[in-house]
């Protein structure tokens, strides 16, 4: 698209696009994405909130009363309305210089012809094959029963026809007409509330970014209901040590992260939601405050973990128990990063949330909806209580840097719950350990789960024997955590440079 005289959001929409069929576990137009775009003589990048909302007439107290006590993943409830399209819609109209037949001339060559399936693809394929019933099967699995292995060609013939309506229709050929119509019914056979009007009202919001500073640098996110926050407050606490002066794959600086990320969390957990939530701004500021991070860095012994870390927050954030989202581990988006001739920033997350998302699709054109609804809590008054036309708390979260004021990088971490903790991570390793920007990605990670501390097999066997005695329940993570992509514009010379992580099927390319 570049080569072709397109800009940054043109090649990231088609891109994105165009993943939603090539690693299909991890996203499609079914789903919701996210953006910052900084474009070349702007003082500062703007935000885009392409997330759906729960169907009208849903709501936690009508579910409780059916005896139902959380939202499960497979279920219609689960299924927010499908946020990408208006979001990549919004992108291609207030930026781009090609409309959506160019944009999705690659999506709909790739579902037509069929596409030979990569190495990660095909592994994430196979896991959630056994899961895939129904409509799923029909349209996700060859012959219905099997999911394709690596290098084996796989197309889909029905959406290919979706892709070509909404290349003709724009939008509405997705959010009205016969692709909704689709996804409507479908969603209603399997118990869900989802009306035509729920579709046809859907609309991204362009948002301020929010930052904070991390030794010299900005890192900057989406303001909630992303979880870009968590990521802000837990390189603020990090901030107070000098990790520096430690090993970075040592069991010190993997200790005091699992201390930070489990009280940024915790955070996260108790507050960020919807912001048309009541308090969502009170509660932005109070996680964005010094008197809190200087609270939640006291608390922190560099030795050793403590069992009674979190006793007591409550009462610092004003607030009862947390009550998080799913807590089952999703490592299921994709990311992207764009930078152009003129030096236009795009940072692009786009996802499905679980592995195929629901597990469901719609019954015509195999469209795969999304799991989001499972980010939602039923439980009475907490801030993210599911409520019709509510946005659930997001764990996809799109980065930034900027270093005296300029554009310094464009990056992603994905990894569902991880990513907070992988921007705080990434930051970390540039500015305290100065790598280059795929030494970065290439770096082993660790992270706290909620019961084990997970490291990386690239960490020293020395580091997790020792995490053991700082009193961690640490183990060998049983697969890779996260992934990601950056460009780092340099700003001595203007030379961009890409990095992109090992752990999923991604590339640089520069031309």
């Amino acid at each position: 698209m570049l080569r072709q005289g397109g800009n940054a959001v043109d090649a990231a929409v088609t891109a994105a696009l165009s993943l939603g069929l090539l690693e299909p576990a991890m996203t499609g137009i079914g789903g919701d994405a996210f953006a910052l775009v900084w474009k070349d003589g702007e003082a500062r990048p703007r935000g885009l909130n392409g997330s759906g909302r729960a169907p009208a007439s849903l709501d936690a107290a009508g579910l409780r009363q059916q005896g139902i006590e959380a939202v499960a993943r497979e279920s219609a409830h689960a299924v927010t309305i499908p946020g990408a399209v208006d979001a990549f819609d919004t992108l291609l109209s207030e930026y781009g210089t090609y409309g959506w037949d160019r944009a999705l001339a690659p999506s709909i060559a790739i579902a037509r012809e069929g596409h030979p399936v990569a190495q990660r693809a095909a592994a994430d394929w196979a896991d959630e094959a056994p899961h895939l019933k129904n409509a799923m099967a029909r349209h996700f699995l060859l012959d219905g029963t099997r999911a394709p292995v690596m290098g084996e060609v796989f197309a889909y013939p029905a959406q290919a026809e979706a892709l070509e309506i909404i290349a003709r229709e724009g939008r509405a050929g997705f959010y009205e007409g016969a692709v909704a119509e689709d996804m409507v019914a479908s969603l209603n056979a399997l118990g869900g509330h989802h009306t035509m009007a729920d579709f046809a009202a859907t609309r991204s919001t362009w948002v301020e970014p929010v930052s904070g500073h991390y030794r010299g640098m900005e890192l900057i996110e989406l303001p909630p209901n992303g979880q870009g926050v968590a990521a802000i407050l837990m390189a603020r606490i990090l901030e107070g040590f000098e990790l520096d002066e430690l090993d970075p794959h040592g069991p010190e600086r993997a200790h005091i992260e699992a201390e930070a990320a489990r009280m940024a969390y915790d955070a996260r957990d108790r507050m960020i939601a919807d912001p048309d939530t009541p308090g969502a701004a009170d509660r932005l500021a109070h996680l964005m405050s010094d008197a809190v991070v200087r609270a939640l860095q006291d608390r922190i012994d560099p030795m050793a973990a403590r069992p009674d870390l979190l006793e007591g927050v409550a009462d610092l954030h004003e607030l009862g128990a947390a009550i998080g989202a799913d807590g089952a581990q999703h490592r299921d988006t994709i990311y992207i990063t764009v930078v152009d001739a003129e030096r236009t920033m795009v940072s692009l997350i786009y996802s499905v949330f679980h592995g195929f998302g629901s597990r469901l699709a719609s019954d015509r054109f195999g469209i795969n909806f999304q799991s989001r609804g499972a980010g939602f809590t039923l439980a009475e008054g907490h801030p993210n209580e599911l409520k019709g036309g509510k946005r659930p708390m997001h764990t996809i979260i799109p980065g930034m840097l900027a270093r005296d004021g300029r554009p310094y990088a464009s990056f992603g971490v994905m990894g569902g719950p991880y990513q907070a903790n992988g921007h705080a991570r990434l930051i970390s390793n540039l500015v305290d350990y100065g790598m280059d920007p795929q030494e970065a990605m290439d770096a082993p990670r660790s992270f706290y789960d909620g019961e084990f501390l997970n490291v990386e097999r690239g960490y020293p066997r020395s580091s997790l024997d020792l995490l053991g005695v700082m009193g961690h329940d640490a183990r060998v993570a049983p697969g890779a955590i996260g992934g990601g992509q950056i460009i780092v514009l340099d700003p001595a010379t203007g030379c961009l440079v890409g990095g992109s992580d090992p752990r999923k099927d991604g590339c640089a390319l520069g031309f």
